[in-house]
């Protein structure tokens, strides 16, 4: 909570002591660039703090708009579709999402239908109908439209899960030119990369945008295991194959009937 504070001051000092900018320009921190997740770890929230910095000469703007996304490490992800046949439940169809945020946050201080047409929407991917999930169709790679049933199955599943979000009212202003959002993390947050796009709008136009990003490693014993593996496959496969047959052996030992 201190840190959350002294972030706030910081950039309220860079609010009314920072030099001239050329038109808008964005200045963010976030609370922690390192999340490190351990055996008890059960979810987190980051606070991420901005500031519009604009110069004498740029024009007075009635109203400014936030939007954050968060996107996490990208993978390739597959929704199946279950049919009952005969009573029982089996797998009919498939759809590969190619190179996916594992984890995906919209944050904004209001709906994007509230801060662009649906051509701005489209165009810089505000809100979850806009984002761009590419999906492996036949033999085409493409978006497809929002009430796709895959898409909506997909987004739905990780959303679930926490993974996916979107809350058009977490961006606060703070004062006219400063404001904050939050960005919870779920216990099963995925490992690795996070980067963090910030886009401002006025009257449904882009102004400018800007990034940061922070990270979320394990630690532990966890991390040992996951290191090992990745970094020695062999001699880790060896090992699990010796500790299986160790194990296996010592349970013959114990339960064997005489």
């Amino acid at each position: 909570m201190k840190t959350h504070w002294l972030l706030l001051l910081i950039l309220l000092a860079l609010e009314c002591a920072a030099p001239a900018a050329r038109a808008e320009s964005l200045i963010v921190s976030v609370s922690n660039t390192r999340v490190t997740v351990t055996p008890n770890y059960d979810g987190e929230e980051l606070v991420l703090f901005g500031s519009v910095e604009r110069d004498d000469n740029t024009p007075s703007r009635a109203t400014y708009d936030i939007v954050v996304t968060v996107r996490g490490p990208r993978g390739d992800m597959v929704t199946r579709r279950k049919e009952r046949v005969l009573g029982i439940w089996i797998n009919r169809d498939s759809r590969e999402f190619v190179s996916v945020p594992s984890y995906l946050g919209i944050f904004s201080n209001r709906p994007a239908d509230m801060m662009a047409s649906p051509d701005t929407q489209r165009r810089l991917q505000l809100g979850m109908a806009n984002i761009s999930l590419i999906q492996h169709v036949g033999i085409d790679y493409a978006d497809v439209v929002t009430s796709d049933p895959f898409r909506s199955a997909f987004i739905r599943l990780q959303t679930e899960h926490g993974l996916y979000r979107e809350d058009p009212e977490a961006v606060t202003f703070l004062t006219p030119r400063l404001f904050r959002t939050s960005i919870p993390l779920p216990a099963e947050v995925p490992i690795g990369p996070y980067s963090v796009e910030i886009q401002l709008l006025s009257d449904s136009v882009l102004i400018t945008r800007t990034e940061t990003s922070f990270e979320i490693v394990k630690v532990g014993f966890e991390q040992f295991v996951a290191s090992s593996a990745r970094r020695h496959g062999l001699w880790y496969g060896l090992a699990t194959a010796l500790m299986a047959l160790t194990v296996g052996w010592l349970g013959s030992v114990i339960f064997r009937r005489d």
